[in-house]
Formats: structure tokens, C-alpha cells, sequence
């Protein structure tokens, strides 16, 4: 996960080119951006996550494990009054600056791993 700043002002460090391309993955979808738009509003669990934005569980959890993946969305297990375990969702704190410069420096530290997952993801 790519954090802001620490309480010294220190940045952080330049994203690896994998890390960058599994964050920008994980953002490319419209539906995945709506998640992240919602959970900024507060943390919820996945029923009523999918009932707020439309979309069935499954599909939504799918979606959920791709941002948690990406270390943009983060997932809690609960226990409710009734005893039931839920898992209660929200956005992790990120920040990415892009730029020609970070781009490129990332390009350089992509692994042969993450290229053909990437490539595969494109098809």
C-alpha cells in the first residue's frame, strides 16, 4: 500500500512498477471507482454495500478483493449482536502521484510476472 506522508512530512516511497499496475487494475473499472466513491462516504459491510450501489454480493465481492488486493480498500471481520460474522469494508488511506517521471521509473521495476498479468488482464 502506498501511503501518504509520515508525521515527519517524509514521502513516500516511489510505488514499484507491479504495485503501480495492480493499483491502476484495480481503478480501471467504473464499478470498482463507485465502491471506493461510496466507502469514502463511511465503512459498510457487503450487503448493504451492494444494496447502497446496486450490484450483487458476488459480483461486489469480487470487486471488494481486487481493491483489498491493491491495498486500496481495507476488510475487517465482525461480529454482529447476533453472533454472525460480517466483514465490514473501507478505503484504505493512499496516495499515488503520476507523473512521466514516476511512470517511468516504475516501467523499470516491472517483473516479468506482473507484464503477463497485465497483458492477460488487457485481453
Amino acid at each position: 500500500m502506498h501511503e501518504v506522508a509520515d508525521h515527519n512530512g517524509v514521502p513516500p516511497p516511489a510505488p514499484t512498477g507491479d504495485e503501480l499496475l495492480k493499483v491502476l487494475s484495480a481503478l480501471g473499472n467504473p464499478h470498482r471507482m463507485r465502491i471506493v466513491a461510496a466507502l469514502m462516504e463511511s465503512r459498510n459491510y457487503v450487503s448493504a454495500l451492494a444494496r447502497q450501489i446496486g450490484m450483487g454480493r458476488p459480483l461486489l465481492h469480487m470487486h471488494l478483493q481486487r481493491l483489498e488486493a491493491a491495498g486500496l480498500v481495507v476488510g475487517t471481520l465482525e461480529l454482529a449482536e447476533d453472533g454472525k460474522a460480517m466483514k465490514y469494508f473501507e478505503v484504505a488511506p493512499f496516495f499515488y502521484e503520476l507523473t512521466p517521471h514516476v511512470i517511468a521509473q516504475a516501467a523499470t521495476t516491472i517483473t516479468e510476472t506482473a507484464d503477463r498479468t497485465a497483458k492477460e488482464e488487457a485481453k
